[in-house]
């Protein structure tokens, strides 16, 4: 027989099988002792596994708030150069509104104030910036900046008398509100 046969067969005298009792090395352990290094073996493993789950959780959260992240950069990357230009687009409407008079001049102003803010218009709806221009509708605390209330005549309380300033959403987000005179009841 080899020595890897050897050691592979342990004779009868060799195990000593005990009711309750098991020897390793130089320690006997007892039955009770050896469930409880069971149960703290089977506990050990339970933790490890709800620390793999929760990690795993962690892992799809992180995940989805990245993915989330990413879509609103998209969504409202130009939040910032849009709120610039909101007030080029302001002066040209004020500008619009000055210009009165019926020379051949300003007309040809008005006209090129007028192309100037259809394209202005353009190019926002092109992505996806709405103007907010609530003349007569009821205000919104939401969209409107209420700057006076006043009271008006033939008009329903809490409604937009006039407009100071448009307001403007990106993709459905606030990105300036409109500034308004609010109709009030009469005392």
């Amino acid at each position: 027989m080899s020595t890897a046969e050897e050691n592979l067969v342990t004779s009868e005298a060799e195990i000593d099988l005990h009711a309750n009792h098991t020897e390793v090395g130089e320690h006997e352990y007892t039955i009770e002792e050896l469930k409880t290094e069971l149960a703290e073996a089977k506990q050990a493993v339970q933790d490890n596994w709800d620390k793999v789950l929760r990690a795993q959780a962690e892992m799809e959260n992180l995940k989805r708030r990245v993915q989330k992240d990413v879509e609103d950069a998209h969504k409202f990357g130009l939040t910032k150069f849009a709120t610039e230009m909101l007030p080029v687009l302001d002066s040209l409407f004020m500008g619009l509104q000055l210009a009165t008079g019926e020379s051949e001049e300003v007309k040809r102003f008005r006209e090129g104030c007028e192309l100037t803010i259809k394209q202005f218009e353009t190019a926002f709806e092109k992505f996806n910036v709405v103007t907010l221009d609530p003349k007569g509708m009821p205000f919104n605390a939401e969209h409107h900046q209420a700057m006076m209330t006043q009271v008006a005549e033939g008009v329903e309380p809490n409604t937009v008398i006039n407009v100071f300033q448009r307001g403007y959403l990106l993709n459905g987000r606030l990105l300036r509100p409109a500034m308004v005179v609010v109709a009030k009841a009469a005392e």
